[in-house]
């Protein structure tokens, strides 16, 4: 099967040496986002809500530039710098999804790239 980069410029560029996203058949495989700003690659939100909102922004940009929505995510991980936001976060996640829910899992990490308190990467089905 065919390996197909996605960027979308809608999107933060990656800032290692990977994809935002990668299409191989009908999957789409999305890098963790973190709340950067597309323009400013600055983080956006103070609280971890705040910053999940903007993530799963950054996400939807990156699953629209490979030909999915929210709608066609199978599966997410999440990553915290702290439990203590695992309800905050689930409002803004259930607020972005509405009634469908992907499997998931959610994990507590030590740290996120540029001092980010949430990350949420997916894989979705086209």
């Amino acid at each position: 099967m065919k390996l197909e980069p996605v960027h979308s410029s809608s999107a933060p560029a990656a800032i290692g040496p990977y994809s935002q996203a990668v299409k191989v058949g009908n999957l789409l495989f999305c890098s963790g986002q973190i709340a950067l700003d597309p323009k400013t690659t600055q983080i956006v939100g103070k609280t971890a809500a705040e910053q999940a909102d903007q993530v799963l922004k950054n996400l939807t940009a990156v699953l629209a530039a490979g030909g999915a929505t929210l709608a066609h995510v199978a599966r997410t991980t999440i990553y915290l710098v702290s439990m203590a936001d695992f309800a905050a976060v689930n409002e803004v996640y259930a607020r972005h999804f509405g009634n469908h829910k992907p499997a998931r899992a959610t994990v507590a990490v030590k740290e996120l790239p540029k001092a980010g308190l949430v990350e949420i990467d997916c894989i979705a089905c086209l």
